[in-house]
């Protein structure tokens, strides 16, 4: 299948340091990665080069085709951090509906309470971001990075503060993106949460994927132990 997101010998430097070192990857619609790694791995850094947050030193990434980072590329790309960057003077619901305004959505205020529903944060759509707690404001930065359904999500430890109901409707809406047609990466510590949602996992570290491959068949109490042995 055509690849949905493709990277091809991604690198980015930080001075002596790179911290992404030759990434390539190709995801199809419908699929998704799993991307595990220690501190300091440069997961963090590869999904700023996918979402066109940062320019590689070398090599390139695409988006259906777009290169990135030009504006029709990142456009299709929907980012979910492990910190918010919300308004904090702005309801739930204004944070929301900006970024949906922003991508010229031609029912904004429909898409702003379809997202915030699907993170079962509706009730509180109205409350100023500063006077809700760290798990919501979560959900609601989740909201914010989907209302525009789009076609690549790239998710930077996005269960960061979600209690079991905020982690459960995560879950779900990841899976919903995936049987929609887009493609996913997750990064996360926890083995078995991205194992669940993923159709592919990688390792990576020190700048490098050390292993790469699909899911099927993957006992997670395997790969566990393989993953130890690989970031030791």
């Amino acid at each position: 299948m055509t690849p949905l997101l493709e990277a091809a010998a991604l690198t980015r430097t930080f001075g002596a340091r790179r911290a992404v070192d030759g990434v390539s990857l190709a995801l199809a619609a419908g699929e998704a990665l799993a991307l595990f790694g220690p501190n300091g791995a440069g997961k963090t850094t590869l999904l700023r080069l996918l979402a066109g947050l940062l320019k590689p030193g070398a090599g390139s990434a695409h988006v259906a085709g777009q290169p990135l980072p030009s504006v029709p590329a990142r456009a299709r790309v929907g980012l979910i951090s492990h910190r918010t960057m919300l308004y904090d003077a702005l309801s739930a619901r204004e944070n929301v509906r900006f970024a949906a305004r922003l991508h010229a959505l031609p029912d904004a205020a429909g898409a702003t309470q379809s997202a915030l529903e699907a993170l079962r944060v509706a009730d509180r759509a109205d409350v100023p971001v500063r006077a809700l707690s760290r798990g919501l404001q979560q959900r609601v930065a989740i909201a914010r990075a989907v209302v525009h359904s789009p076609d690549v999500i790239l998710a930077d430890e996005p269960y960061t503060g979600l209690d079991e109901q905020g982690s459960a409707a995560l879950t779900a809406l990841l899976r919903e993106r995936r049987v929609a047609g887009a493609a996913l990466v997750v990064v996360t510590h926890h083995l078995q949460e991205g194992l669940a949602v993923a159709s592919h996992a990688a390792i990576m570290r020190q700048g490098r994927f050390v292993r790469q491959e699909a899911t099927d068949g993957l006992d997670a109490s395997v790969y566990a132990a393989t993953y130890r042995e690989l970031v030791a």
